[in-house]
């Protein structure tokens, strides 16, 4: 029977297994370290940039919209020289995170209101929920797997319980990891668009770990651990609808909390490195340096004249003279795109395609 009823058919005490209890005390520890690191990041728009723009391609990749980092990168700075509608639909990805960071970070919740919001933002649409019938999930091979619920009036009822659910702490006494679990396969479960439900369901997952203050700000991305256990994760999906498996999809994603968790650390600490590098070596050797300089650069992996112009107030001849240096200087490499050029960051690009470099 599928899961629809879960908040008066789960006993918290469920979760409550020892190894459950094993796995979510590593996974909490995991996941405090990375908010702590996470801070010690001057300047936090950096982290938001670039790890949401990692997500947005892991998590669209789930939903076979592929891109690469070149790709997503060049759309950034040139989209109208680059016309790709994978890495368009990528980047929106990214705007419907930040939108929806935006908005749980204004309010303290996250509300039917603002998934819908989000879900607009990702395909471009005001349709909101499902109006129409016709929408099942379906095997590799085409069966129908698992029907969604059809009609309009329970689909506005269950979100709406799901929202009581997200939002009133004493409604449910687990921990908010196991919490996430639970209402990641209940959006699932109801299904309630007609397009966009996995993007935005991953989305939801950091959202609420931030709403919950376990993060200050969304940088905990788990759709590349479902990339590459893409298998157990709809397997499992449908073992909680089929089989009430909810034990092994709870410890199915407190593992992926705490291995992207710790990536994410990784990923962290060699952006710092790199950022601070880059600040100590251009302070050094060049008078035009500026934190607004090293902001911009570690902002994007590729930038361009324009935004240089932008954030740091200075003429297009200044900005281009600035960036032709830091080309010399080896800290970017100046590309073209048809009649525009674009300057990506060497180092902070490595970290990004997981090739972190040494400083020369």
């Amino acid at each position: 029977m599928p899961a629809l009823t879960l908040f008066e058919q789960l006993n918290p005490a469920r979760f409550e297994a020892p190894a459950i209890l094993k796995k979510l005390a590593s996974s909490s520890r995991k996941l405090a370290e990375l908010k702590g690191i996470a801070v010690s990041i001057p300047n936090q728009s950096i982290l938001i940039n670039t790890l949401g723009l990692q997500e947005a391609k892991d998590s669209s990749e789930i939903e076979n919209i592929v891109t690469t980092h070149d790709e997503l990168f060049k759309d950034d700075v040139l989209p109208d020289a680059f016309a790709n509608p994978a890495a368009k639909e990528v980047l929106r990805y990214r705007q419907a995170l930040r939108v929806g960071f935006e908005r749980v970070r204004g309010s303290g919740l996250l509300t039917c209101n603002h998934i819908v919001e989000i879900q607009g933002e990702l395909e471009r649409n005001n349709a909101g929920f499902r109006k129409l019938p016709g929408t099942a999930l379906k095997d590799g091979g085409g069966q129908t797997i698992y029907t969604p619920p059809q009609d309009p009036a329970e689909i506005v009822a269950l979100m709406r319980s799901l929202e009581r659910f997200i939002n009133e702490s004493d409604r449910f006494d687990a921990d908010p990891l196991i919490k996430m679990a639970l209402i990641h396969h209940q959006f699932e479960s109801i299904h309630p668009f007609y397009d966009g439900n996995g993007r935005t369901g991953r989305i939801m997952n950091v959202l609420y770990l931030v709403k919950e203050g376990l993060l200050d700000i969304p940088v905990l991305y788990l759709s590349q651990h479902i990339v590459r256990h893409k298998a157990d994760y709809y397997r499992l999906l449908q073992a909680v609808r089929e089989e009430d498996a909810w034990e092994d999809w709870v410890l199915y994603l407190l593992e992926a909390v705490e291995l992207t968790a710790g990536q994410t650390i990784t990923t962290v600490q060699a952006i710092k490195t790199a950022l601070f590098d880059y600040k100590q070596r251009i302070r050094a050797g060049y008078k035009f340096y500026s934190q607004d300089l090293i902001n911009n650069l570690f902002m994007h992996p590729y930038t361009k004249i324009e935004f240089v112009q932008r954030d740091l107030q200075v003429s297009r001849i200044t900005a281009t003279k600035y960036l032709d240096a830091l080309t010399d200087g080896g800290f970017v490499q100046k590309q073209k795109i048809g009649r525009g050029n674009y300057f990506v960051n060497v180092a902070l690009n490595a970290v990004l395609q997981g090739q972190p470099q040494v400083a020369p």
